[in-house]
């Protein structure tokens, strides 16, 4: 081995510069299109030694630049003044000392009149000289390739070439012999190279040499003797087959085939991986051949049952130090076992949904025996009723669950999975009869979190209870296939990871106790794992506020919004414009009476709803309190109420009663138009003038529609003196009207009551139309002049009489028209509500009229029968006369 340096003087590499300098100064001509050069270009050398470069202006500078306004720059700081050395006008030069950059760029620049132009630049890469490569090695593929590789050493940061060169050695020593021609070379710019087929003979007697070259230097290795059977390197194997022998548990036989090109009459070496196909794991088999041997097999024994395995092979001679590579993986599963671990079964009962009939859950978890036992082809469930096992039915099933629907009688259940080798041991649960009562045999359970784990713990009353199953779902899934348990035994509490448990979601967590074959009644709670504050909050309902209080209602969180136990809740009002306020109540209250409000006041309420990790408030509602109350209302109305139930029961009195009040207050007075007595002859009646002038103008009289009153008085003492002549009485009666209205009074009132009563019996009937006129004679136009209620009967039956035969002797045959007088009737007690006053204003020809006619027909009128009881007479309106003014 021996290195080759570059070493020449540093003063004459600094004449050959400058000669190469001033050469291509001189050289240049006027049609060089360059305004500079850089000598050397792109120069390459060694770390921390001095670089020196020269700018050498062209031309077109030469005339108004010269060397002296020459700078430098590496890379963008300014080279110092002291490093420049001007050659002559054009040629300045700068020595850069210590150079340690790996790569930089160097630039000349001119500055006149303060500003600088760049002229030229070039690169400058500085390295190290190559070392000498080491640890050469060599790959031999027979009759394929020969690959060699070797280390540089220190990285020379410039471009280095290598050279490997394959040299003869002496037959029985170790002097080389070079025959470049003959074995040749190979170049490479990095640490490897190789010779191709057909350059690749095989020998045991070649050394290999590696040169590096750059531009500061070389260096050589020696030549190493590789013999090529130490170096030689397979194809890998190809399995041909990886299978279970039928029968035999635990076994697998592999075979493969060796690759055909192999260094001949060598022996041979293989190694057999296996690991299982779920593990990263692996053992090794090795299996010796020979090489005239092709092919190649190996059993691998003790292995799992029903589990699959991953097999690759590799191979190499006895004599090399490289394995092939591996080959290709096979998979295959060893025989199978029937499954020897007992299924994981659980049951969720649904209550009866029809008469007779119930629907049972059955779930189960899949095996997980180590090592599985084999591939599980399905589960078979067997069910009967515990009093009758003759009635035995079976279902199969490749899920994890079944649903039977069963009567009301007790049940036995088994299960059993099974695979091609056999069934599982069989699981056993019983299935309680409707009518069955459960045992509570826990007292109490609680549970808790902490930092990585979910506890639970219960207490139970009968300690010979060893075995207990825990059952967990969240409280939202409806469906009963979503449940997870499991079985614990011998304690009496379960821990698990708080993973298996989802954040702000409730759960339902049941411990069931087992006894013999029965399950005890469970003991449920309910738990949290994580909480948070409610998504939302409640919603207020104020309903009708009163004056001074209102009863806010609110419904609970819907489940999938609490995130939490709900502790309280708290109720904010605040009235207009007025301080917020607050009531807290238990989380089971949901309605609130807030007392003490303003009334006729607007108040603003919501409910927050709380947990263990805070509240959250529900939408405001608004709400407005009356200015009166129940009370006032009450107090207000009860009076009207019963001032209208008061009237409306008068007016309902006055309908009921309407008669008697009409007859009370608004007798029905006879009136003479309408009135005749029975016993008067027909002629008399019809030549009466008067009667004939009252009813000339109203209806015909109807003798139907005749009516008989009796007034008697019930003294018999007085029935005697009471009757009299009533011809006496008329004459009388006559004669004092007469002088009354001869004597020219105008107006005529008689005030003594027994004049009166001398002209009627007081035990007569009376004969009453139920025509009434008194409208006719309200119309009357002629004034009246009223008159005190004292006044008497201005006329009476008497004067009637005689007033028609003077009418009669006079030849009149109108009595007086309504128009000439008015009449306004008046209360007489006298005649005890069957008679009115009446006064006329008549005018004083009417009167002189009547005088006379009176005088002529005072014996007209036929007598009536004295003292007859019983005895019939026509009624009339009494009315007097007044001379009219």
């Amino acid at each position: 081995m021996h290195f080759l340096p570059i070493a020449p003087q540093k003063e004459m590499f600094s004449c050959l510069i400058w000669m190469f300098v001033l050469l291509c100064s001189s050289v240049a001509d006027e049609n060089s299109i360059r305004d500079a050069d850089i000598f050397p270009s792109s120069p390459e050398i060694e770390r921390g030694s001095t670089l020196k470069l020269s700018c050498v202006l062209g031309k077109r500078y030469a005339h108004h630049r010269n060397a002296s306004h020459i700078i430098w720059k590496l890379n963008h700081e300014l080279i110092a003044q002291e490093n420049y050395n001007i050659v002559n006008e054009t040629v300045s030069s700068v020595a850069i000392h210590n150079f340690t950059y790996s790569k930089a760029h160097v630039k000349c620049f001119t500055k006149y009149l303060g500003k600088e132009q760049l002229l030229v630049h070039t690169e400058v890469k500085s390295g190290f000289p190559p070392d000498t490569p080491g640890n050469i090695s060599c790959i031999y593929h027979f009759d394929a390739e020969l690959n060699c590789t070797w280390t540089s050493g220190r990285e020379t940061n410039l471009r280095t070439n290598y050279t490997l060169y394959r040299k003869m050695m002496k037959e029985g020593g170790m002097t080389p012999v070079t025959l470049p021609d003959a074995l040749g070379f190979c170049e490479s710019k990095t640490e490897s190279c190789s010779f191709n087929y057909p350059h690749t003979p095989y020998s045991s007697y070649f050394c290999f040499q590696v040169k590096a070259q750059n531009v500061l230097g070389e260096a050589s290795s020696d030549c190493v003797h590789i013999p090529m059977e130490k170096i030689e390197k397979f194809e890998p194997p190809e399995i041909l087959s990886v299978k279970k022998i039928t029968g035999i548990k635990q076994l697998l036989t592999v075979t493969w085939k060796m690759p055909e090109k192999i260094i001949p009459s060598q022996d041979l070496t293989c190694q057999v991986q296996y690991r299982k196909s779920y593990s990263n794991s692996s053992e090794f088999v090795p299996v010796p051949l020979n090489s005239a041997e092709k092919t190649g097999s190996c059993n691998l024994t003790g292995l799992w049952d029903s589990t699959e395995y991953s097999v690759a092979i590799r191979c190499k001679s006895v004599c090399s130090m490289f394995w092939s590579e591996w080959s290709r993986e096979e998979k295959a599963s060893t025989e199978e076992k029937a499954p020897s671990e007992k299924v994981d079964l659980w049951r969720v009962i649904e209550s009866s949904h029809s008469a007779g009939s119930r629907s049972v859950h059955l779930m189960w978890k899949p095996l997980n025996s180590f090592p599985p036992s084999g591939r599980i082809l399905g589960y078979k469930i067997q069910y009967f009723p515990e009093n009758n096992a003759a009635l035995k039915m079976t279902n199969n099933s490749t899920d994890k669950n079944i649903s039977l629907v069963l009567n009301e009688e007790a049940y036995i259940i088994s299960i059993t999975a099974y695979n091609s080798a056999g069934n599982s041991p069989e699981t056993i649960l019983r299935i309680p009869s409707t009518g069955e009562k459960a045992r509570q045999l826990i007292e109490t359970v609680r549970t808790f979190t902490t930092n990585e784990e979910v506890v639970v713990e219960w207490i139970t009353s009968e300690p010979e209870v060893d075995e207990y199953v825990v059952e967990w779902y969240e409280e939202l899934e409806t469906g009963p296939l979503s449940r997870s348990w499991q079985y614990i035994s011998n304690s009496t509490n379960w821990k698990t990871n708080k993973r298996d448990f989802k954040p702000f979601i409730c759960y339902n967590i049941s411990v069931y106790p087992l006894y013999g074959n029965k399950v005890a009644a469970p003991y449920s709670i309910q738990t949290y794992v994580q909480e948070k504050k409610p998504s939302a909050g409640p919603v207020a309902d104020t309903g009708i506020p009163g004056k001074n209080e209102v009863t806010v209602k609110w419904k609970e969180i819907s489940k999938d919004k609490r995130n939490g136990f709900i502790t309280n809740y708290t109720i904010f009002y605040k009235p207009e414009d007025g301080k917020e306020l607050n009531e807290t109540v238990n989380s089971d209250v949901l309605q609130y009476r807030l007392k003490f409000l303003q009334a006729n006041t607007q108040y603003t309420v919501y409910i927050m709803a709380s947990n263990g990790a805070g509240g959250t408030r529900g939408e405001p509602k608004t709400f407005k309190t009356l200015k009166f109350d129940k009370e006032d209302v009450i107090f207000i109305a009860l009076p009207v109420g019963l001032s209208m139930l008061f009237l409306l029961g008068l007016w309902i009195t006055c309908i009921l009663n309407k008669h008697t009040f009409q007859k009370v207050c608004w007798p029905d007075i006879p009136n003479p138009a309408e009135s005749m007595a029975v016993e008067w002859p027909l002629h008399a009646s019809v030549n009466n003038s008067f009667l004939k002038g009252v009813t000339s103008e109203a209806k015909p009289i109807d003798f139907e529609d005749l009516s008989v009153l009796e007034l008697c008085f019930p003294e018999e003492s007085q029935e005697g003196s009471l009757l009299v002549n009533c011809e006496n009485h008329v004459s009388e009666c006559t004669d004092s009207n007469t002088n009354g209205m001869i004597n020219g009074d105008t107006e005529m009132l008689y005030n003594e009551e027994t004049e009166d009563s001398k002209c009627f019996s007081p035990c007569m009937s009376y004969i009453i139309t139920h025509q009434d006129i008194r409208s006719q004679m309200h119309s009357a136009s002629i004034p009246v002049k009223e008159i005190q209620p004292t006044a008497v009967l201005e006329v009476d039956l008497c004067e009637s009489q005689q007033t028609s035969i003077k009418n009669e002797e006079n030849g009149h045959e109108e009595v007086l028209k309504l128009e000439d007088f008015s009449e306004k009737a008046l209360f007489n007690p006298y005649l005890k509500n069957s008679v009115k006053t009446r006064q006329f204003l008549i005018s004083e020809n009417l009167l002189e009229s009547n005088k006379n006619e009176s005088k002529s027909q005072s014996n007209v009128l036929p007598p009536f029968q004295q003292n007859a009881t019983g005895q019939s007479y026509i009624t009339l309106d009494m009315f007097g006369l007044s001379t009219a003014h």
